[in-house]
């Protein structure tokens, strides 16, 4: 496989694995924040899971996860495949995911709840669902990338390191 070949597969699997992982993430985010509010319904949970897609894909395209796996993996001696490898890597994922996508959803909760003469403090719904949003967040990223990178062929392409060495 030429070099080209290469970066056209990985930018390919790159963007499957964004949109598996912002599929998936934002339905069990928005499905937790609903059931923690008390407030579930099909047409919240949909708009909810729409907007954190949304959101997902655009932090997908910002955020080059594939490059910076690659690079702290050289910088501090991670080992593909190593369980403290896979869990650095999901604690940086959902780093960068979790707080935009549960800052924006309690946003837009707590708009619509003022709105409704409620007085509820923006800082204290966000402190709680931050940190459970934070944890969902951590074990779904820890379960799911294992299988997306299966499902979407990224494990036949080889450990990163490798796939870095050829484009070198």
């Amino acid at each position: 496989m030429t070099e080209q070949e290469l970066n056209k597969q990985i930018k390919k699997i790159g963007i499957r694995m964004m949109l598996l992982m912002g599929i998936t993430l934002s339905f069990f985010l928005s499905l937790t924040g609903l059931l923690l509010s008390g407030h579930f319904t099909w047409k919240g949970l949909l708009i909810n899971w729409l907007i954190s897609f949304v959101i997902s894909c655009i932090i997908g395209r910002i955020y080059p996860m594939h490059k910076i796996s690659v690079f702290l993996d050289k910088k501090f001696g991670l080992k593909h495949g190593k369980l403290s490898t896979h869990l650095v890597e999901s604690f940086l994922s959902d780093c960068a995911y979790t707080p935009i996508i549960t800052f924006v959803m309690v946003f837009i909760a707590w708009k619509q709840a003022v709105a409704q003469g409620a007085s509820i403090s923006l800082g204290a719904m966000f402190g709680t669902s931050l940190l459970v949003s934070l944890v969902a967040g951590y074990v779904l990223i820890g379960i799911f990338i294992p299988i997306f990178i299966r499902i979407t062929g990224a494990s036949k392409l080889g450990k990163p390191e490798e796939i870095e060495k050829t484009q070198e």
